[in-house]
């Protein structure tokens, strides 16, 4: 059961227990005035381990918070970790600029992919001083090499969109926004973490890039902001479909459309496993090559692959397995 019950940060760690007892299975943190206290954080974690087992808790953390302890604690509960991606400003006499530790974020995402929790980042543009098109491009590409299970845009959900000033314009602000919401249709409601790099390789083009070629390609189809698409609400299965109709466009652009056929496979086979998790739906698939092949270390390098793997036809049943999903040939 989710709900949208609005409970006090104070009240937090005994209103929890009672909720779940009355039968909550999902909580999500907004106050992030937590995300800096790593007491309360840790109390928190104690809390829903031994009071609420499985609960799945959404809550956000500060990247400076991470650390060996809180990680090791976060292992023991089922949850997500809500990182807010951002620089800090640094004024050089009338100037403001935006600096971002690309290093500190890089090492705090490994120790979370190492210990396999969930985490996102949560990125706005052009709402610290400081911040330009180019910044917001750079943070944009980078948060996507450190494998988020989602990028989140709180600006969405506030409908606060910046101003324009002289270092990011208008239409550079117009940009970013579709950039975003492409980003939070393809990556995100796509579920796109686990082939997302491995794709975009071959296309030798940046995240940002993609991402705007894509918000082109939803306001051609009526399916962006402008036309007030929620993506949240379309079944994941059409957004597939979105997905490789547009990327067999881009394959094709890049003369490279012999990879299509691997890179359509690795979307479905992904795309099957993330519906039985979320919506539990078990389903017959079609692929091109061996579903042992597509799933091994080799498929992340997707030219290579295709150079080096047999064509083999195959159905394919995915379905629930004991602890996760699972599949079999037919």
């Amino acid at each position: 059961m989710k709900g949208d019950i609005s409970v006090s940060t104070s009240q937090l760690l005994t209103k929890l227990p009672e909720l779940y007892k009355g039968g909550m299975t999902e909580f999500s943190v907004h106050d992030r005035s937590v995300a800096s206290d790593k007491k309360f954080l840790t109390s928190l974690v104690e809390c829903v381990e031994t009071k609420c087992p499985d609960l799945f808790i959404s809550l956000p953390v500060d990247i400076s918070v991470l650390d060996n302890q809180i990680i090791s604690a976060l292992q023991n509960i089922y949850c997500s970790i809500e990182i807010k991606l951002a620089g800090k400003e640094k004024k050089e006499g009338a100037k403001s600029l935006l600096l971002f530790d690309k290093k500190l974020y890089a090492n705090k995402a490994a120790l979370l992919n190492n210990a396999g929790l969930v985490f996102g980042f949560d990125m706005e543009w052009g709402a610290q001083a400081g911040d330009t098109f180019k910044l917001f491009r750079e943070r944009l590409d980078f948060a996507v090499t450190l494998y988020p299970n989602h990028i989140d845009f709180p600006q969405f959900s506030l409908d606060a969109m910046p101003s324009g000033t002289g270092i990011y314009s208008s239409k550079d602000l117009d940009f970013s926004h579709g950039m975003a919401f492409a980003c939070r249709t393809f990556y995100t409601c796509g579920r796109a973490v686990p082939w997302f790099n491995a794709v975009l390789k071959p296309l030798k083009i940046t995240p940002s890039s993609f991402f705007a070629d894509f918000d082109e390609w939803q306001q051609c189809n009526n399916c962006s902001f402008i036309t007030d698409f929620e993506p949240e609400n379309v079944p994941h299965k059409e957004i597939e479909k979105m997905q490789l109709t547009f990327l067999k466009e881009k394959y094709e652009e890049k003369h490279k459309p012999s990879l299509f056929a691997a890179v359509s496979d690795i979307v479905t086979l992904n795309g099957a496993f993330s519906r039985v998790v979320e919506e539990g739906e078990e389903c017959i698939i079609e692929t091109s090559y061996n579903p042992d092949d597509l799933l091994s270390p080799y498929s992340s390098d997707i030219a290579k692959f295709c150079e080096n793997a047999c064509l083999e036809p195959c159905r394919v049943k995915v379905f629930a397995g004991e602890d996760c999903p699972d599949y079999k040939i037919l």
